[in-house]
Formats: structure tokens, C-alpha cells, sequence
């Protein structure tokens, strides 16, 4: 418990990054390695990833991003990105349940059906919040997994989600959820960390607080 707080007290968002830092293949398989357990619903697995550590690349990237100079200065840019179309891979997933024998035809048939109908009756909207919604899970893991590797990270909303996905020919199916710049965090002018709200200004039990709407 105390190493994961430790962990979790330890990120925070890097505004600047040391220049010229480089992050191998195998340490970004390292970080990403752990997201395999992160959930999702139906276990649907809806979060898809796009690593750019090209400098031109970056630079389009940076463009599309308002021009956020760590989109520059950070070792890798990484766009988390949620698939509209997750659900269809339901059957290919429920695979190795059906041959393992711990779910039968019938039981595999239904899952699959009732997946697809699940999705598919609340329409493209529910489909995008469903992305959204799973790869935001993910992402938080990503941040976390890279701290636990020694790499600082900025999730990043900033941006013009068309423009990125003309630049970087991102698919229509794949919605950009957000940015993360990753690398090894500049300090020399880091600001101290922000208000953080104590328990009592988030957390209800049973109603929620007319207190939480007052501004």
C-alpha cells in the first residue's frame, strides 16, 4: 500500500522536459506491458495507442496541439486513442474461453449477441462516450506504469482531435481521447503542486452533499 501511494504521489503532470532523451522500443514495451490488465467493459479492450518519437512527426503533432512547446521537448508524444468499434472483436475475444472449455457454444453465441446488441441499440454516441470512457481507465494506468519505469508524463486535452487525425492518418473508428508527453521531467522551474481537495469536498456516502454544488 505505502509503495503505491508513493507511486501515486510521485506523478505529476510535466510542463517541460529535458531535451534530447531518448526512449528505446523496449522501454516503451516495458511501460505499456501492465495495460493489458487495465478494465474495460465486456473486456472489449477499447484503447489503442500511437507512439511518435519522430522529430517531424512531433512537429505536426505540436501544430495540433496549439503549439504546447513539450510536445517538442518530450522524448515520445503518445496519443491515446478509443475504439468506436471495440465491440465487434467480442467473438475473437470470447475465443479462448469457448476452446478452454469454461464457456460452451450456446454460452459463447449469447455473449456475443448480446455485446453486439448492447452496443449497437445505443447508437454511435454511446459508442464514442464507451471509448472515451475505456481508454481514460487505460491511459491513467499508462502515467502510472510510466512513473513506476522512472518517465514523467502530461495528459493533454489541448488539441484539435481532426487535425491530429488528418496528420496522423488515424482511422474513423479510432477517436483521439488525449495527448501524454512522456520523458524525463526539467525541474529547474517546477511549480509547487496545486490544491488538492481533502475527502471531504469530493466524497459522499449514500446521498450526494448539497454542500458539493456551492460555489
Amino acid at each position: 500500500m505505502e509503495d503505491f501511494t508513493t507511486l501515486v504521489k510521485s506523478r505529476r503532470s510535466a510542463t517541460k522536459f529535458i531535451q534530447g532523451v531518448s526512449l528505446t522500443d523496449k522501454q516503451l514495451e516495458d511501460i505499456f506491458a501492465p495495460l493489458k490488465f487495465a478494465p474495460s467493459a465486456f473486456n472489449l479492450q477499447h484503447a489503442r495507442y500511437l507512439v511518435v518519437r519522430e522529430p517531424a512527426a512531433k512537429q505536426r503533432i505540436y501544430e495540433a496541439a496549439n503549439k504546447q512547446y513539450k510536445v517538442l521537448t518530450a522524448s515520445a508524444v503518445v496519443v491515446v486513442l478509443g475504439d468506436t468499434q471495440a465491440y465487434r472483436q467480442v467473438g475473437r475475444l470470447n475465443e479462448g474461453f469457448l476452446h478452454l472449455g469454461v464457456i460452451d457454444q450456446r454460452e459463447y453465441d449469447e455473449t456475443v449477441q448480446s455485446v453486439t446488441d448492447f452496443y449497437e441499440q445505443r447508437g454511435e454516441t454511446f459508442m464514442r462516450e464507451e471509448a472515451i470512457r475505456n481508454a481514460s481507465l487505460s491511459a491513467m494506468l499508462f502515467m502510472l506504469s510510466a512513473k513506476d519505469q522512472g518517465w514523467d508524463s502530461c495528459p493533454m486535452i489541448g488539441f484539435d482531435p481532426e487535425a491530429l487525425k488528418e496528420t496522423l492518418a488515424i482511422p474513423a473508428s479510432l477517436v483521439p481521447v488525449m495527448l501524454v508527453t512522456l520523458g524525463k521531467e526539467d525541474t529547474s522551474s517546477q511549480r509547487p503542486r496545486g490544491y488538492r481537495k481533502p475527502t471531504g469536498e469530493f466524497l459522499d456516502y449514500e446521498a450526494v452533499s448539497a454542500a458539493a454544488h456551492v460555489l
